[in-house]
C-alpha cells in the first residue's frame, strides 16, 4: 500500500480556483448582473487585469499546466485575489517562495505578546521584530540589560546594543563569541529581507572600515540559534549567567518573544535580588 503524495501543482490550482471563486464582484465595483455570471466570484479576465497578468496566464494556472510564477506574480496574485496573511502565506509556500510581504516590520509588539511580556515577570522577557527591534519588553528585561526608554528608536535595536553600542562593550563575559553570533543573526536576518533599509544601515555600521566588525561580517558566517546561553557582567549585581530561549508565535510569526532564565542558583540569586530593587 502506498501513501498518497500532494500534488503541489494541482494545490496551487485548485485554491487560486476556488480563492477567486469566492469573491464577490460588487466588492470590486463590478455589476454582478452585467452578463449573466456561469459561475460565482470574478472571472478569470477579471483576476488576470487585477493582477497584470494575461488571461492565458490565469487559465494555465487554474489548469495546473506546470507554471511556476515568480514572487512578483505571486505578490500580485495575493493582492487581487484579497488573500488574508494565513492565505498568502500558503501560496508562497505552495510554490516554494519566500514572500516579501514581511519586509515591513512591526513597530509595535501585538497587544498579546506586550501583555505576555508582563506577565512572564520576574522572568525577564522581550519582543523583537525581524530586525531585532525591542517592541517591549517587562522592568526585569529593563534593569537586567538596561532602561530601554531611555535610549532613541534607532539604538533600540538589540543587534545594534551588541555591536556597537559603547556602553554594552563590557557587559559579555564572553564578547567574541556574542559578536560573532550577533554578525551571523544579522546576516541571516538580511539575506530574508534584502529590502529592509533599516537594517542595511546596521550592516553598513558593521562592515564599514576595517575593525573586528568588518573582518567578521566578512567571513560569511550565518547562524540562527533560538536557545543558549550568556555570561553578562552586570554593574549592580556583579556576574550573572541566563540561559535564554527564543518563540515565534504561530499568530505573529514576523515577531519574536525572547525569556532569560537564571542559569544557575547563584545567578537566580543575583535576579532575584535585581527584581527586588
Amino acid at each position: 500500500m502506498t501513501t498518497p503524495t500532494v500534488d503541489t501543482i494541482q494545490a496551487l490550482a485548485a485554491f487560486l480556483r476556488t480563492r477567486r471563486e469566492r469573491l464577490d464582484p460588487a466588492d470590486f465595483g463590478l455589476p454582478s448582473r452585467r452578463q449573466r455570471r456561469r459561475t460565482p466570484g470574478l472571472r478569470r479576465e477579471e483576476v488576470a487585469e487585477l493582477a497584470g497578468v494575461s488571461i492565458d496566464y490565469i487559465v494555465r494556472l487554474e489548469q495546473a499546466r506546470g507554471l511556476k510564477p515568480s514572487a512578483e506574480v505571486l505578490e500580485a496574485l495575493a493582492g487581487a485575489l484579497r488573500l488574508a496573511p494565513d492565505e498568502r502565506a500558503y501560496l508562497f509556500d505552495l510554490t516554494q517562495q519566500r514572500s516579501r510581504s514581511a519586509d515591513k516590520p512591526a513597530a509595535t509588539a501585538a497587544p498579546a505578546l506586550a501583555q505576555m511580556v508582563a506577565d512572564l515577570a520576574p522572568l525577564p522577557a522581550m519582543v523583537l521584530n525581524h530586525r531585532f527591534d525591542i517592541l517591549s519588553w517587562n522592568g526585569e528585561m529593563a534593569r537586567l540589560l538596561l532602561d530601554f526608554d531611555t535610549l532613541p528608536p534607532s539604538q533600540r535595536n538589540a543587534i545594534w546594543l551588541c555591536l556597537l553600542s559603547p556602553g554594552m562593550r563590557d557587559f559579555y563575559d564572553d564578547r567574541d563569541s556574542v559578536v560573532r553570533d550577533g554578525i551571523a543573526y544579522l546576516r541571516t536576518a538580511w539575506a530574508a529581507h534584502p529590502d529592509d533599509e533599516v537594517l542595511a544601515d546596521i550592516i553598513g555600521e558593521v562592515a564599514s572600515g576595517h575593525g573586528e566588525l568588518a573582518r567578521l561580517w566578512a567571513e560569511q558566517d550565518v547562524k540562527v540559534n533560538g536557545r543558549g546561553r550568556k555570561a553578562l557582567r552586570h554593574p549592580a549585581i556583579g556576574p550573572v549567567a541566563v540561559t535564554f530561549e527564543t518563540l515565534a508565535p504561530l499568530q505573529d510569526p514576523t515577531q519574536l518573544l525572547v525569556i532569560y532564565r537564571a542559569a544557575d542558583e547563584q545567578s537566580q540569586l543575583a535576579l532575584d535580588q535585581l527584581s527586588a530593587g
